[in-house]
C-alpha cells in the first residue's frame, strides 16, 4: 500500500506528460510537416499545445493533479489559462500570416472547411475567459457569478476545441489525437461533476 502510494504520484504526473507529449511528438514525425513553412507549423503545434493545456485546466480545478495544494491548484490554473489565451493568440496569428484570407473566412464563419467555425468559438470563449478573469475583481463580480459564467465558456472551449481538433486532418497522428481529445472530455466531465458534487454537499452542511 506504501509502496502504491509513493509511486502514485510519479504516474500521474508521467500519465499527463505521455497524454500531451505522444501527440505533439507524433505529429513533429509528421511527413507532412516536410510541405509547410515554419510559421505554418509554429501556428500547427501552438494549437495542438493549447489543447493540452485544455486537458490540464479540469485536473487543476479538479484537484486531480498530486503535490498541488488546494490554493496552488487554483493559482496554476489561472496562469495556465493565461498560457492557454496565449498559444491560441499565436496559432491564430501563424494562420493568419500564412493564409489572411482563409483567416478572413473564418472569422467571418464563411469558410467552407468544417472544422473552422468550432476553432473559432472555441477561440473566443477562451478569449472572453481571459478576459473575465482579468478583469474580474474590477467588474466586482461574486464567486458564484464567475462560476455561472465561467461554467458554459469552458464546456463551449473543451466542446468545440475537441470537435476541431477531431475533424482536421493534418500533421497531428489520429490515434493519439482521438485519446487526447477524449481525456480532455473524460476529465472536464469528472470535474465539473465532482465539483458539482462537493458544493452540494457543502450547501447541505450549511443548511444543517
Amino acid at each position: 500500500m506504501k509502496a502504491w502510494r509513493s509511486a502514485r504520484v510519479p504516474l500521474i504526473w508521467a500519465a499527463l506528460a505521455l497524454a500531451i507529449g505522444v501527440p505533439i511528438a507524433l505529429a513533429a514525425a509528421s511527413e507532412q510537416l516536410a510541405w509547410r513553412g515554419p510559421v505554418y507549423i509554429l501556428a500547427g503545434f501552438a494549437g495542438i499545445v493549447a489543447l493540452g493545456l485544455v486537458l490540464v485546466q479540469p485536473l487543476l480545478i479538479g484537484g486531480y493533479l498530486p503535490g498541488l495544494s488546494a490554493y496552488r491548484g487554483r493559482r496554476a490554473h489561472h496562469w495556465i489559462g493565461g498560457a492557454l489565451a496565449f498559444a491560441v493568440v499565436i496559432h491564430v496569428a501563424g494562420l493568419w500570416i500564412t493564409s489572411p484570407p482563409d483567416m478572413i473566412d473564418a472569422l467571418t464563419f464563411a469558410s467552407p472547411t468544417p472544422f473552422s467555425p468550432f476553432g473559432v468559438i472555441a477561440m473566443w470563449a477562451i478569449f472572453a475567459v481571459a478576459l473575465l478573469a482579468l478583469l474580474r475583481r474590477r467588474l466586482g463580480l461574486r464567486l458564484r457569478t464567475w462560476r455561472i459564467v465561467h461554467l458554459p465558456l469552458a464546456i463551449a472551449i473543451v466542446a468545440s476545441g475537441v470537435v476541431h481538433c477531431l475533424l482536421i486532418e493534418g500533421t497531428m497522428e489520429t490515434i493519439s489525437k482521438a485519446t487526447l481529445c477524449a481525456f480532455v472530455l473524460a476529465a472536464t466531465a469528472k470535474a465539473m461533476i465532482d465539483l458539482r458534487r462537493k458544493r452540494a454537499l457543502r450547501g447541505e452542511s450549511i443548511a444543517r
